[in-house]
């Protein structure tokens, strides 16, 4: 992306999408959802809308979308989540700086993220209730239960309240539910879901495999994942609510499918549904020239000779002069978060992703899911198994995922820690080490609580909104600072970063706009308000 301008969405992405003159109505309007006319094709009625649902999860699109899909991508998630976790920077700096990577929410850019991760599916399940209803298919609305929720939390847990209960109305103004309230009912609908389908499972049956672009119908495969998908939403709440969320990692863990413990488990958009889709950041780094390594990647990756380094990133480009050599012989580099100096040729050679155009764009995968269970069986411990034991096993998985064939006790045990990073010249910067933590399981309850976060920090990658969330909720890992805070009048602190997105502008321009986001604001802070700003703390943030 050189510019904003440079964006070919649709027509309403213009409007609704990278200005600020929208209304409540188009930013809660999907333009990409297809007719009526066009669902009633070739059996799309119900099966063209599972797909469509599965790929508002995360946007990924096909060559035919050209970069529709990908710019979407990029302002929704890529630009915010995915830089403020850490993973990367980017080689630009939109707007004179003045843009999300430096703590400035640009109004088109949060819209975008609104749309992407809770406009976007809305349409798709509400059809997919009617049709489950007026034919009789529990099974599909089931589905489409546990994909709503797959996006919806990421919405819950960027904005805070969020249409939850009345979502199904056949109105446009809907009110707003609690965080609590939100999380509560979403317990309520995976536990509904999970029943279903596990009767399926339980008798062989597929469920729209021809239109399942994630486990071609597999109603096993759905369960471990809405399983794995609790018990995600219970250890993200279990700082506010210990109690709540004790109650459903255990349903999770001992349901009867339970959840994920093999890579064939994971979740992720690659090839199916007669689809072969697009992974949005090579685009973005290849074609763009614009993502690159973060500042904390290199911290922790070199820092601790992580064997995944190679598989996460590129060496630095051979005829930079810049880059740290690693223990594989190679140099690499990354891109500060919130620097000011626009594209440069010196930050185009630091190191790239080393993510193709065929990378599948994961959701959840089983490594994350040895992590929740450690950190559980390290707060909770008796049926929830070894800390220590699920520790190691999510570390050996992961590298599992990525191809890394190294022994995992000789990474637990080499006693290295993560490293400083400085740069001189024009470009400068210069972070110490970001923590002395080495990868052995020891210490205190909350040494070991770090170390698991760190872990699964690692691990996550590319996932930065899942690493965004987690990282607020815990405060790991500890990461490099932002270079420069543009965010400072909304909030943002450079300690503490962007702990939620605000409202997009349009959603109080009517009236009856007006009253619905008056409302919501009331319900933050345990029903105490709170404003809307990016260091408003969300009703999970409160460690």
């Amino acid at each position: 992306m050189k510019t904003v301008n440079r964006y070919t969405l649709m027509a309403i992405c213009a409007m609704a999408l990278t200005t600020s003159s929208c209304d409540f109505e188009e930013v809660n309007t999907n333009q990409f959802e297809m007719t009526e006319e066009e669902g009633t094709r070739d059996d799309f009625a119900v099966g063209g809308l599972i797909t469509a649902l599965e790929k508002t999860v995360f946007p990924v699109g096909t060559q035919a979308d050209d970069t529709d899909v990908i710019n979407q991508y990029q302002i929704a998630f890529h630009l915010s989540a995915d830089c403020w976790s850490g993973y990367f920077g980017q080689n630009n700096s939109w707007d004179g700086g003045n843009n999300n990577t430096s703590y400035f929410l640009k109004d088109g850019w949060i819209a975008a993220t609104y749309k992407c991760t809770y406009t976007n599916a809305l349409n798709a399940w509400k059809n997919l209730k009617k049709a489950s209803e007026d034919n009789n298919t529990p099974e599909v609305f089931a589905l489409a239960q546990v994909l709503k929720i797959s996006a919806w939390h990421k919405a819950l847990e960027s904005f805070g309240p969020i249409p939850y209960s009345h979502a199904a109305d056949a109105t446009m103004n809907i009110p707003f539910d609690s965080e609590k309230d939100v999380y509560t009912a979403m317990f309520k609908d995976l536990t509904e879901a999970i029943d279903v389908l596990t009767a399926k499972a339980e008798n062989g049956v597929s469920i729209m495999k021809n239109y399942d672009a994630v486990y071609a119908g597999d109603a096993a495969k759905w369960v471990r994942y809405a399983n794995s998908l609790m018990l995600r939403l219970a250890m993200h709440i279990r700082y506010a609510d210990n109690e709540m969320a004790k109650k459903y990692a255990t349903q999770a863990v001992n349901q009867a499918y339970g959840v994920m413990t093999d890579q064939k488990d994971e979740a992720k958009m690659s090839t199916g549904a007669g689809l072969v889709f697009r992974n949005n950041i090579q685009w973005l780094s290849d074609q763009y020239e614009e993502s690159r390594m973060g500042t904390s990647m290199v911290a922790y990756l070199l820092g601790y000779e992580d064997p995944r380094l190679s598989a996460y990133f590129q060496p630095v480009d051979e005829s930079s002069y810049y880059g740290i050599k690693a223990f594989d012989g190679k140099k690499y580099q990354g891109v500060p978060l919130g620097h000011t100096y626009g594209q440069t040729d010196m930050y185009k050679m630091f190191s790239k992703p080393n993510i193709q155009a065929s990378t599948p764009t994961y959701w959840l995968r089983a490594s994350e899911v040895y992590f929740l269970r450690a950190e559980a069986a390290l707060v909770w411990g008796g049926e929830f198994g070894d800390a220590e034991s699920l520790y190691e096993q999510g570390i050996q998985m992961s590298f599992d995922e990525n191809g890394v064939k190294s022994p995992v006790d000789s990474y637990m045990y080499s006693g290295k820690t993560p490293i400083a990073n400085a740069l001189s010249g024009r470009y400068s910067y210069s972070y110490p080490a970001p923590c002395e933590t080495t990868v052995e399981f020891d210490g205190s309850q909350e040494d070991k609580l770090e170390k698991i976060m760190i872990q699964k920090w690692i691990a996550l990658y590319p996932n930065g909104q899942e690493a965004w969330t987690e990282w607020r909720r815990t405060g790991y890992p500890v990461l490099n600072k932002v270079l420069v805070n543009r965010g400072s009048s909304q909030g943002a602190t450079a300690d503490g970063g962007v702990r939620r997105m605000q409202y997009p502008i349009s959603f109080y321009q009517t009236q009856d706009g007006k009253e619905i986001y008056d409302n919501a604001l009331k319900l933050f802070n345990n029903g105490n308000g709170g404003q809307d700003r990016s260091d408003t703390r969300l009703w999970w943030d409160c460690k």
